[in-house]
């Protein structure tokens, strides 16, 4: 069975006593050039969770890990990697076993100091009478990679029992003013947290992010930039409830110098687990590509919100019957499980890599794989898409569910989006080419449990 969304793409990240492999350069004293590029060198690093609530590590810590994986010019150095847990130096809080630190991950250079930082949601921890009220760490990147952290303090209205603060995070600079904002949900609403953060725990002025009034319930974040006016844009996947009826729907909200504006909501038929945002007809504006995996019994769908200079307007539709995708839409597939935009072949459109976690080949149930939307002009097109199968992971089996998460990022610098897909217990990394994703000179990610950071 599926989990929630926070839960089927948990992720975290710190570092626990490895010597570094080598020392960056310094970074400079300015917002760091990559969001995930958390010790300064120029490459992304990559991070995912560990292990989940409940399972204890190899080192006798619980309640949840992340593990990161630094880049460099071939990709990924899995000779340099970092366990961070809330037993590790630095960390505040103490791993108990219903905690699940690296349930939600975000990243962003938010004290502007050059390296970037991760963002740590742990939705189920117990402060102190408050059980489940949640946490949000930030753990500091720095020269030599990841080094202590600092607590984010919710406001009222999500800190209380069973606000699980910090089940879904995003970052942005929604309000343009060059100091990365955070996003959090908790009690069920959104907030905005404006920066510059410090590592003494503060924060510009904190906002809720609400439709007053109107029922809106929050479960989903995603930013990105829609409208091209170069501010950050915020997408809200959430319910509202109509009549007493609910209504799954998602909410798009424009970066503004005041924060954010309320702008356009669209509905669906099943509820939406998940969204990216990229340019994928490269006209200056990006679309909203949202996952919904439920819709038709399971077989599941993607809806292509297309932005303009005004914001999203007009939709577009993809499930496995589209002309040129690969399968046939068979209840249960979860098509749209999980969605990541990033251009993979280098010719300036974005792509969208959508996973298929449950799809049955040749009798294997739930064995997944991945499709791989180019974009391209008029947006993407079943016509240029790529199936990615779980064999690619090793030898075929059932229960693998290759595709639960996927990442499309450039991790070597060459310019081409890699993409990353986690399964039951591995993950795979793939170089970007200029035609579609490789498995020629992929690697297996070490100590994986979980989804990866957005």
């Amino acid at each position: 069975m599926r989990t929630s969304t926070a839960a089927a793409l948990t992720t975290t990240l710190l570092a626990t006593g490895l010597t570094p492999l080598f020392l960056a350069a310094p970074a400079s004293a300015a917002v760091a050039k990559h969001y995930d590029d958390f010790n300064g060198d120029g490459y992304r690093d990559l991070a995912y969770s560990n292990y989940s609530s409940g399972i204890s590590g190899p080192d006798g810590w619980e309640g949840g890990a992340v593990t990161v994986v630094y880049g460099k010019a071939s990709g990924l150095d899995t000779g340099h990697t970092q366990v961070v847990h809330q037993d590790s130096a630095g960390i505040p809080g103490t791993g108990e076993e219903d905690d699940y630190f690296g349930e939600s991950l975000s990243s962003a250079d938010l004290n502007k100091d050059g390296y970037a930082d991760l963002v740590v949601g742990n939705s189920t921890e117990h402060v102190g009478s408050a059980e489940y009220r949640g946490t949000v760490t930030i753990v500091w990147g720095s020269r030599t990679g990841l080094s202590g952290g600092t607590s984010l303090a919710p406001r009222s209205g999500a800190n209380g029992s069973q606000s699980h603060f910090g089940s879904e995070l995003a970052t942005g600079d929604f309000n343009g003013d060059g100091s990365p904002d955070l996003a959090v949900i908790g009690g069920s609403e959104a907030w905005l947290y404006r920066g510059p953060f410090t590592k003494s725990g503060t924060t510009g002025s904190v906002a809720k992010i609400d439709k007053e009034g109107a029922g809106w319930y929050s479960h989903g974040l995603a930013a990105g930039k829609v409208n091209g006016d170069g501010k950050t844009d915020l997408v809200v996947l959430g319910t509202q409830f109509v009549d007493n009826q609910p209504a799954d729907r998602i909410w798009y909200l424009k970066g503004a110098s005041s924060g954010l504006t309320s702008g356009a909501s669209k509905t669906y038929a099943s509820q939406p687990w998940g969204a990216a945002i990229g340019d994928f007809d490269k006209n200056g504006y990006g679309d909203i590509a949202v996952g919904l995996p439920d819709n038709n019994d399971g077989k599941g769908i993607v809806s292509v919100w297309r932005g303009t200079s005004s914001g999203p307007s007009g939709s577009m539709t993809y499930n496995q019957a589209s002309s040129g995708v690969s399968g046939s839409p068979e209840a249960g597939d979860n098509f749209g499980y999980s969605v990541s935009a990033g251009d993979t072949n280098g010719d300036g459109y974005a792509d969208l890599a959508v996973g298929v976690p449950q799809e049955d080949v040749d009798g294997k149930e739930d064995q997944g794989g991945v499709t791989v939307f180019r974009g391209g002009s008029g947006g993407l097109t079943g016509t240029r898409s790529t199936w990615i199968p779980q064999s690619v992971l090793g030898p075929a089996d059932s229960y693998v569910s290759f595709g639960a998460p996927v990442r499309l990022r450039d991790l070597n610098r060459d310019g081409k989006a890699d993409l990353t897909v986690g399964a039951n217990g591995d993950a795979l990394f793939m170089p970007g080419t200029s035609t579609t994703p490789t498995a020629t000179g992929s690697v297996h990610l070490p100590e994986y449990g979980g989804g990866f950071l957005d």
